[in-house]
């Protein structure tokens, strides 16, 4: 008899990077767009990589396909299924709208693409989608200002908030504080990268210049007790990617990831997948981790409810299914 898995919800994932080998080359076929690779075995070795400034190049490589309204579309109900088979109730994906846009999209076709897909992906899976669009850091702050006003015109068809993702350690988040004060002017809240590939100076800014709501990563906090303490005290819920962290380099091994730490700490932990097809993992997998370092799954729920951009309405509903989840008979799924 199979076990159904337990509930969980993914805070942290970008969709650009669920896409698999064999979507990924349908869709360069489909816009003439040469992909590294021509078979799918080729593409799993391209995308293998021991660095930040690696996974980026093997980023830009393989997600340069996406081009159109259907791609986007289609990504999303994928994932969505994936989402569903792991027990995912609620996720808050990211996109990258600025690459595409750079690539010829309008900014239209690309929220349009992902919004309808969220509502196909409703309709055929049960999962709720809300959407946390992420600036780029490597493009000039007023590519992450315009963003941010189109975040806002989505908010209506499930954009819930905005982040800042890219090359944490060449660029800070001070520069892009007025996308994220006309986001926080339009009603949608912020989760930025932080603490990731920079220490804990990157997180102080995230919390001072850009009024974080949430951080994705945090892992870096462990540097600075203080800040540590500051994040439990204000009950900022950190994203955290161990597998991620592991397949960039930003901890040397899994047992010496900070999650024990932060957790000990009384910083909530929200446990995500962030690449899952590029770093080899999925949302199970890391929950797996992060129950091995010393979480549990009905915390790991509890604390992504505490964080989730939705509605008041939908928080309840994700905590009325935690609350009637027998998580004394929980598998590890």
């Amino acid at each position: 008899m199979s076990i159904s898995p337990y509930p969980k919800i993914e805070l942290h994932v970008h969709l650009e990077a669920t896409v698999r080998p064999e979507r990924l080359l349908e869709l360069g076929r489909r816009n003439d767009v040469r992909l590294p690779a021509r078979t799918t075995g080729g593409l799993e070795r391209f995308c293998r990589f021991s660095s930040f400034d690696r996974f980026i190049v093997v980023w830009v490589k393989t997600t340069r396909v996406l081009r159109h309204g259907r791609d986007f579309r289609e990504i999303v109900v994928d994932y969505a299924a994936d989402l569903a088979a792991q027990g995912c109730r609620y996720a808050e994906p990211l996109f990258s709208p600025s690459e595409p846009v750079s690539r010829g999209a309008t900014w239209t076709e690309v929220f349009e693409g992902y919004c309808d897909g969220a509502e196909e992906a409703r309709e055929r899976h049960g999962v709720e989608l809300r959407f946390t669009p992420d600036i780029t850091r490597n493009f000039p702050p007023e590519v992450g200002e315009e963003l941010a006003e189109w975040a806002v015109r989505f908010r209506d068809r499930g954009v819930a908030g905005i982040s800042l993702g890219g090359s944490e350690h060449r660029f800070p988040p001070a520069p892009f504080a007025r996308a994220f004060a006309i986001a926080r002017e339009g009603g949608l809240k912020a989760a930025p990268h932080a603490g990731e590939t920079a220490g804990p100076a990157s997180i102080r800014s995230a919390l001072g210049d850009l009024h974080a709501d949430r951080l994705r990563h945090g892992v870096r906090a462990v540097e600075d007790p203080a800040l540590l303490a500051e994040l439990a005290e204000r009950g900022v819920v950190c994203d955290v990617t161990p597998v991620s962290n592991l397949r960039t380099g930003v901890v040397r091994s899994l047992d010496e990831h900070p999650l024990p730490a932060m957790l000990a700490a009384g910083v909530k932990c929200s446990i995500g997948s962030d690449d899952p097809v590029l770093m080899q993992t999925s949302l199970t997998e890391d929950s797996g981790v992060a129950v091995r370092l010393g979480h549990t799954p009905r915390a790991m729920y509890e604390h992504a409810v505490v964080g989730a951009f939705c509605d008041e309405p939908m928080r309840a509903r994700l905590k009325a299914v935690g609350d009637a989840h027998d998580w004394g008979a929980t598998a590890d799924t």
